[in-house]
């Protein structure tokens, strides 16, 4: 069986080669998503990748396309999105970053950049990917972080929404958390952690798959919300994963508290290791690694 390796949107066998004089190259960037439609471009909206395009064009004074990790939501903040293109402009890493960053707006920032190997993709080399979503539960809204947290008034109990994410772990059908015009194949995805954790008025929702339907995060927390005011009981998830049924599930959490936080990649790819966001949190949430 052939292996194949991916450059500009396109499949090549694993033993050719990217054409002459060009070099692929990795970046790990953060963006506050809230003035977007996405990581994805679009032709209606700005996108976090149009921007990041423009300003790596711009650096390598040559069109630049790039692909993502993860595709994000209208919305939807990284602080450790992975992206890799293909150009035959060579820069150091540092020129990367310090040129692309000169030309992005504030919302976007490179962290990191350097060369790679041809197999590496964003995407496809990726093993897991892990999510936070950023909940300020407290009696009145925030007003400095309100695009940045989720505002929960009610009070969350997160004995009950962490019972109720042990019925997450494993590979399983996530049809119950499936946002409607999702494009892939399978519903079916492996959560390799799931947890909650309570930082003084912040409530935060972690999660680790090998990969995520559309809106499903934040369709996971819109049930453990519903399970953490105790409208309804930790097993009600389980019960939601077996009927496979959207349309009985809550509605879904908004998109101001969800950040993408780490994509692992296999070692010999040598991607620096970055602090899982957002910067807000502290730094030790008294996650155990398994």
């Amino acid at each position: 069986m052939t292996d194949w390796i991916y450059t500009e949107g396109c499949m090549i066998p694993e033993d050719k080669h990217l054409p002459t004089g060009v070099t692929r190259y990795a970046a790990i960037v953060q963006y506050q998503g809230t003035d977007f439609c996405g990581f994805q471009r679009q032709k209606h909206s700005p996108s976090v990748q149009q921007e990041l395009e423009q300003a790596l064009s711009y650096v390598a004074d040559c069109p630049v396309k790039t692909h993502c990790a993860g595709r994000t939501d209208t919305a939807v903040h990284a602080s450790h999105q992975v992206i890799h293109f293909d150009t035959s402009a060579e820069r150091s890493g540092y020129s990367w970053v310090q040129g692309a960053n000169s030309q992005l707006p504030d919302s976007i920032a490179l962290i990191w950049a350097d060369k790679t190997t041809q197999d590496f993709h964003s995407r496809f080399s990726a093993g897991a990917r892990t999510y936070r979503y950023v909940i300020d539960n407290s009696p009145t809204r925030p007003a400095i972080m309100a695009a940045a947290v989720t505002w929960v008034k009610k009070p969350l109990d997160i004995s009950l929404m962490q019972d109720g994410c042990q019925y997450l772990l494993g590979e399983q059908d996530f049809s119950a958390f499936r946002g409607s015009g999702c494009q892939s194949n399978s519903p079916w995805r492996n959560v390799h952690r799931a947890n909650v954790y309570r930082r003084g008025n912040l409530v935060i929702f972690e999660i680790t798959a090998n990969a995520f339907l559309l809106h499903m995060v934040r369709n996971i927390v819109g049930s453990l919300l519903d399970v953490g005011t105790g409208s309804k009981q930790p097993v009600w998830i389980e019960q939601l994963l077996a009927a496979a049924d959207r349309c009985k599930s809550a509605a879904t959490a908004a998109p101001d508290g969800l950040y993408l936080v780490a994509v692992d990649y296999p070692t010999k790819f040598d991607l620096p290791a970055v602090a899982k966001g957002p910067v807000f949190l502290p730094e030790n949430l008294g996650i155990t690694e398994e």
